[in-house]
């Protein structure tokens, strides 16, 4: 069942990543939970930039910013794919990594790991109900650690390895995941340099 785990990995992520390795689920179920989850941020920074605006400054200086409808939907549709495709770039990371530490999980093991790793971090988009930088900021810190979290406690589990192992290989790919992070950044500002950046009201 699609997102049928979602409540277990923050009230009892260890116990949960155990059910998820004896009930794995199909590949179309996991790229569903992904197709899904990944519809909170980019649908929450649609509805930020197009009605709520953001605040930039502070103070008196403080200033509203709103995109054009064509614009936000533009961006947020964007920002939808490349979450997904990183979602699943990173699943194919794992699963090459996953060579290099002795165990061959399938595709699909890779796939839960990201999927339900990013959750936390997709799910942080709902702090865009409070379109303010600052506080936007301070949820996605803290939906990345939670990420974080995630991703070095289950790993262990998931590809049934030690502890030791695991902790190396999650370093391994919290690193391939800052480089995916800055890939899509810098795609952002390259699109933005040849004349494709955001339109203001």
């Amino acid at each position: 069942m699609i997102l049928n785990h979602l409540w277990g990995i923050y009230t009892q992520p260890k116990e949960e990543w155990k059910t998820i390795d004896k009930q794995h689920e199909s590949y179309f179920s996991s790229l569903s939970h992904i197709l899904i989850i990944a519809l909170i941020p980019a649908g929450m920074a649609f509805y930020a930039s197009a009605y709520l605006g953001w605040d930039i400054g502070a103070g008196s200086t403080s200033e509203t910013i709103r995109l054009t409808m064509n614009s936000a939907m533009a961006m947020s549709v964007a920002m939808y794919f490349g979450l997904v495709v990183g979602v699943i770039a990173l699943a194919v990371l794992i699963h090459k990594l996953a060579n290099a530490f002795e165990t061959s999980p399938t595709y699909t093991q890779c796939l839960e790991i990201a999927a339900y790793t990013a959750t936390p971090m997709f799910m942080a988009g709902f702090g865009a109900f409070y379109p303010q930088l600052w506080f936007l900021m301070s949820v996605f810190l803290v939906g990345l650690s939670y990420s974080v979290y995630l991703l070095y406690t289950g790993v262990p589990i998931m590809l049934h390895i030690p502890e030791d192992k695991g902790f190396i290989f999650s370093s391994s790919v919290v690193t391939c995941g800052l480089v995916l992070m800055v890939i899509l950044m810098a795609s952002s500002v390259i699109l933005w340099s040849i004349g494709l950046g955001p339109q203001y009201t």
